[in-house]
C-alpha cells in the first residue's frame, strides 16, 4: 500500500492505542511524536485518499480497510 513508518504509527495509535475511538490531531502528534502539521499536510492526506481514515468533529478515526491492513479485527463504535 506504500505506507511508511509514521503512517503505520498512525494507524497503530488510532487502532491500538485509542481503540478505535476518535482521536483529536493534537492528541495523535503528541503520542506519535510528529509535528500537527507534518501529519495534515503529509500523511493524512494519503491515508483519507486509500480510505483508512476519515475526520470526524470528534477527531481522527481508523476505517475497516485500515484493520483489514493491520490485520486487527474492526469492532464499529457503535458497538462499543
Amino acid at each position: 500500500m506504500g505506507l511508511d513508518e509514521i503512517d503505520r504509527k498512525i494507524l497503530e495509535t488510532l487502532i491500538l492505542t485509542y481503540r478505535g475511538k476518535a482521536v483529536g490531531i493534537e492528541t495523535l502528534a503528541t503520542t506519535i511524536g510528529e509535528e500537527i502539521e507534518t501529519i495534515e499536510d503529509v500523511y493524512e492526506p494519503y491515508l483519507m485518499q486509500i480510505g483508512f481514515i476519515t475526520r470526524t468533529p470528534r477527531g481522527r478515526v481508523a476505517l475497516m480497510p485500515a484493520y483489514q491492513h493491520m490485520g486487527v479485527e474492526f469492532i464499529s463504535n457503535e458497538m462499543r
